[in-house]
């Protein structure tokens, strides 16, 4: 039976909740607020939290199933880190009160920095950048005021990898520059050959993902460095996949000068619906003074014996704020009580937990699905999601069809140059039993797809609303209910 939607229990005169009394003069609402053409349910409080509840369960989220969105890391959030989040000493405080009087949250703010220097093996940290894409944007403005600032004005040229994050040209264009990108190689690698071709006195930096958007890490990350140092340039790392190598190896110590970090991935924030996030980037010495700031330090004047006091400073040749005030203060406390809940040893064992994770579901599926490069993968892998024996099935008729059978799809169509992408993350925190599951359903979509091609083109079945066009509902929502 068809559950009534939320407007067809609607009763004349039936009120959901009273509202306290005014403590301000009564005035009428503006007449162009009201609307007569949107009447507004008349319901109780029941059938409200009833309606809410309802449309919850029609919502995919990592708290119900697994979310393998490969370059995304949607991994489970523990709940210990929003109860952190909301003490009462972080949700009452505001960002202009007296450092004095603050100390607590600058101890958080500064240890998150040391924590995420130690982790990434840099010599500074600014929290100020409010999401991964935005901390792309200042490693790249650091990295060309950093040429700026000895006179080296020429430099006009990001190279990126054809395997690198969607959001690098972007960033780098945004600053002003020119991208010029890199192919890869037979194994995934940037190609050496083509990147000495285009290595020369015009080049800021490259931005290097590793592991990249293919699921592997870069065999040549050291010759790369070699290279684009070796014509003046500076090497960027793109963070958003330090989920495969977090507590394993420090990209600092791989000659990486700038990187941006994901707190909302890697360090198990919440992620999606466009936010929060936070951004973080570390830098080599030779980048210290040009972060963003204010930086949290310690302030030896002030403080006493096993008491530092901490204050907030600019560095002397900063690209400025930003970010207004902090930077993402919640998501800065979520990270730092999931870094120290695992600590150490934690951080490298999720990371190793992801690694194989995705080689154990990479194993299950790769006789089935064409996998472009035969190779272990880290964190991620990426296989097409177009089956030989099934020419007119794509990537998007497989991801809809996983939709019913209650599991979120991976990835579509990205990396570009993988035809047909479905690009998978497990992440750490999926079982066995799940991932189990998740291949079954996409080794019995692949013989669905050869016996009943119709059905995958048809797909979801399961859904209140069929295929949509994602394009136009995102661009033009239909949000109002009709009969």
């Amino acid at each position: 039976m068809k559950e009534p939607l939320i407007y067809e229990l609607s009763v004349t005169g039936r009120e959901g909740v009273k509202p306290p009394a005014l403590d301000v003069p009564e005035s009428d609402l503006p007449q162009e607020l009201l609307r007569d053409d949107l009447p507004l349910p008349e319901v109780s409080e029941v059938d409200v939290i009833r309606h809410f509840h309802h449309l919850s369960h029609k919502n995919f989220s990592v708290d119900s199933v697994m979310y393998p969105l490969g370059s995304c890391t949607m991994k489970y959030n523990p709940k210990v880190n929003e109860v952190a989040a909301r003490l009462p000493g972080f949700t009452g405080i505001h960002p202009m009160q007296d450092e004095e009087t603050v100390q607590g949250a600058l101890y958080i703010m500064h240890t998150l920095q040391e924590d995420i220097k130690a982790i990434g093996g840099f010599a500074g940290v600014t929290l100020q950048p409010a999401a991964g894409a935005h901390g792309e944007l200042t490693g790249v403005l650091i990295m060309r005021k950093y040429h700026l600032d000895r006179g080296d004005t020429k430099r006009d040229t990001i190279l990126i990898p054809d395997s690198a994050h969607g959001t690098n040209p972007a960033s780098s264009s945004m600053s002003g520059l020119h991208v010029v990108q890199l192919p890869s190689d037979a194994r995934g690698n940037v190609d050496l050959d083509e990147l000495r071709k285009v290595a020369n006195d015009r080049v800021v930096g490259l931005m290097l993902t590793n592991p990249n958007t293919l699921g592997l890490f870069d065999e040549h990350v050291e010759e790369i460095a070699e290279i684009v140092h070796g014509c003046g340039g500076l090497l960027y790392g793109d963070g958003a996949n330090m989920n495969a190598l977090m507590g394993i190896m420090r990209p600092g110590d791989l000659g990486i000068d700038v990187m941006h970090f994901n707190l909302h991935k890697t360090f198990s924030t919440p992620h999606g619906g466009g936010g929060p996030g936070s951004g973080p980037v570390g830098v080599a010495e030779h980048l210290v003074d040009f972060l963003p700031g204010p930086i949290v330090t310690i302030d030896p004047a002030l403080s006493e014996e096993e008491l530092p006091y901490y204050t907030l400073k600019m560095p002397a040749k900063s690209i400025g704020r930003v970010k207004s005030f902090w930077g993402h203060f919640g998501v800065i406390v979520r990270a730092y009580t999931y870094i120290h809940m695992l600590g150490t040893a934690g951080l490298r064992r999720a990371a190793e937990h992801a690694v194989l994770n995705a080689n154990y579901m990479l194993s299950r599926l790769r006789d089935v699905y064409p996998l472009p490069y035969d190779r272990i993968c880290k964190h991620e892998f990426v296989l097409e999601g177009h089956l030989p024996d099934a020419p007119d099935v794509h990537a998007l008729d497989i991801a809809k069809r996983l939709i019913d059978y209650g599991v979120h799809p991976p990835t579509n169509y990205f990396p570009l140059i993988v035809h047909e992408a479905l690009m998978i993350e497990p992440t750490e925190t999926e079982s066995k039993q799940a991932m189990d599951y998740y291949c079954d359903v996409l080794l019995k979509i692949a013989e669905e797809a050869k016996t009943d091609p119709q059905l995958l083109h048809d797909a979801p079945h399961e859904t209140p609303v069929r295929r949509l066009d994602e394009v136009k509902a995102a661009r033009k929502p239909h949000l109002r209910y009709e009969h």
